[in-house]
């Protein structure tokens, strides 16, 4: 096991391909907001209380009457074929082994049903709706079918954000037979070994069968990237109830505005996210909103939280801010990419045992009784200073 998350990031980069890391790691344009999610984190300090018993602490959480071993979820994201093949069944079994839930992509490369027969463990799906909301409505029907938990409605990719890294890399679905990309595989045989024995590129296999596409990948990227239902509105969440029994969260949601409309429309969680820094440039860091999000929601809905997180320590800051748990992006796959499955299920060790050292050093027994005690009193204003 390699010490830290970071180290898996450095792995990783030195592993995949050039192309696949970008994808992987880069953020919108010039990659600000990306570097503020990060940097959040460092703003809030901690104010630890010595001399309390805590020979035995408590890690985990109860999210929608369900209890799980730790307050972090392994969250969505797309294209994970890229970085190891089976990618989303490898990513359930770590989150089962761990005790958490795993939330499936819309654009996953491994079908749902497939995950479902990989890992008896809690799945959540995430939601992306098309123009086609038949599309939708089936991704629905057979996640339920599966046994799916909850759904995440991702509400803020109306249209893709401006990636750079991926146009001067020439990144598309396909990867187009470019020189550079030729240059780029040789120097990662590994890496294109392992494409190989999966089929050459990932397919958007969980899109491609609700919508009744054919395996042609180009078809199925431009169904992600150009049939995205820009009319979906507030009023659509009653859409959803009404194929979705289960808990309904909202993700990306920046506003407390935006919170309070949620509550009022019913959902039952959200996620505060500015989509790992990826869509929106110039937007604030999801960490700066928490504060203001967590006043508007109150005991009426689960508020999690996602961008960012590396360290056990920023799982402890986020729950003393008042979220219920984080969404985990990178940080899995970083542990992925680097050393395959037993890398992710590694890298969510890590933070499990950084979070129980930081309850430990911060007098605090159990990660329910996390609050703005545990912080310095003037975390707001770090906050608002960013």
């Amino acid at each position: 096991m390699l010490p830290a998350v970071k180290d898996y990031r450095e792995l990783a980069r030195r592993r995949l391909a050039r192309f696949a890391f970008d994808y992987l790691e880069g953020g919108a344009e010039d990659g600000r907001t990306l570097a503020r999610n990060v940097e959040a984190w460092q703003a809030v300090l901690f104010r630890p209380r010595a001399l309390q018993d805590v020979a035995q602490v408590d890690t985990g959480v109860e999210l929608f009457g369900r209890r799980q071993a730790l307050p972090m979820l392994v969250g969505p994201t797309g294209l994970n074929g890229l970085y190891w093949p089976r990618a989303e069944e490898a990513l359930a079994r770590a989150a089962r082994d761990a005790g958490v839930p795993f939330v499936l992509s819309t654009a996953s490369t491994s079908l749902l049903e497939d995950v479902r027969a990989a890992s008896e463990g809690e799945l959540w799906l995430q939601l992306y709706v098309q123009r086609e909301r038949r599309i939708a409505e089936d991704m629905m029907a057979r996640a339920r079918a599966a046994n799916f938990h909850a759904l995440m409605l991702t509400v803020d990719t109306m249209v893709h954000g401006k990636r750079d890294h991926d146009v001067r890399n020439g990144f598309r679905m396909p990867v187009p037979w470019t020189p550079r990309l030729m240059a780029d595989l040789a120097r990662h045989p590994r890496w294109c070994l392992r494409m190989l024995r999966q089929g050459g590129s990932p397919q958007l296999v969980n899109l491609a069968r609700s919508s009744g596409l054919s395996p042609d990948l180009r078809k199925q990227a431009a169904a992600m990237s150009r049939q995205m239902d820009m009319s979906l509105n507030w009023g659509d969440l009653a859409w959803v109830r009404r194929h979705w029994a289960g808990p309904v969260i909202v993700k990306g949601i920046l506003s407390a505005e935006d919170a309070r409309t949620a509550r009022d429309h019913g959902a039952d969680g959200i996620v505060v996210s500015n989509h790992g820094g990826r869509q929106l440039e110039g937007a604030p860091s999801s960490l700066e909103r928490l504060p203001e999000i967590v006043d508007v929601a109150g005991d009426r809905m689960h508020v999690f939280i996602d961008g960012g997180v590396r360290r056990g320590s920023d799982i402890a800051k986020a729950l003393a801010l008042g979220a219920k748990a984080v969404l985990l992006g990178r940080a899995p796959l970083y542990g992925l990419a680097a050393r395959g499955p037993q890398g992710a299920a590694e890298v969510l060790e890590i933070l499990r045992s950084e979070f129980e050292t930081t309850l430990r050093l911060l007098g605090v027994t159990a990660a329910s009784r996390l609050d703005a005690s545990s912080l310095c009193e003037d975390h707001r204003q770090r906050l608002r200073a960013l």
